[in-house]
């Protein structure tokens, strides 16, 4: 099947993200060095087995984010801030490069002037619930991404956008943290390796935008 058959728009997004029948090699070839193995194996074992609902609803909501023209938030420190803006440009620009009509993105940790600012006057636990204050209206959209789903920004801004009528989902790892109960979509991966837990955030990312990127908008 041609890649891009998987992602037809007359595909439903279940069938998009439905398991391969394929089988898979349980590990690299003997050839490979023992670090790379060890990552492919940790990587491996935490997506064969996931239950994919979670992201079908993130693609589905980010499709009506995008035909009803409202924002979306990304937020995220660290590695996570870092993919927090890659994703923002992937929405923004991926997703309709011909047309230029992607989604309307912020990722809040894009402004230093704004992040130390607000660090600095109120705390760095304001720096995003603060910004969905300012930005935000009733039925927007924020993603959440964090390693330990515990970072007290995170759980403030996850908590401010369920206050001001913002729909949150959470990209985690380890176990989930407080924000697995606070998100109202958790998109959760048992995976105790922040490096892994960071590549599934962009994968996540990666497979929205593909997938948006080739339904009507209408």
């Amino acid at each position: 099947m041609p890649p891009d058959a998987l992602f037809s728009a007359t595909k439903p997004v279940s069938t998009v993200f439905a398991p391969s029948a394929e089988p898979r090699p349980a590990q690299a070839n003997d050839s490979t060095p023992a670090f790379i193995n060890f990552y492919f194996r940790t990587l491996d074992a935490v997506w064969r087995d996931h239950d994919w609902t979670s992201v079908v609803l993130l693609t589905e909501t980010l499709l009506r984010c995008w035909k009803e023209n409202r924002q979306v938030f990304l937020c995220g420190n660290g590695g996570s801030a870092a993919n927090a803006i890659h994703l923002a440009n992937d929405l923004l620009y991926g997703v309709d490069k011909h047309a230029g009509r992607g989604l309307r993105v912020t990722a809040l940790p894009a402004n230093a002037s704004v992040l130390t600012c607000l660090a600095n006057d109120l705390s760095y636990e304001d720096v995003f619930a603060q910004q969905l204050t300012v930005l935000s209206n009733p039925g927007d959209v924020l993603i959440a991404l964090s390693g330990s789903g515990n970072s007290p920004n995170i759980l403030k801004a996850l908590t401010r956008a369920r206050e001001l009528g913002v729909t949150t989902f959470a990209i985690l790892g380890f176990t989930g943290g407080r924000a697995l109960e606070l998100a109202e979509h958790p998109i959760y991966f048992p995976v105790h390796d922040m490096q892994v837990a960071e590549d599934l955030q962009t994968m996540v990312g990666h497979m929205a935008m593909q997938w948006l990127s080739r339904q009507p908008r209408g």
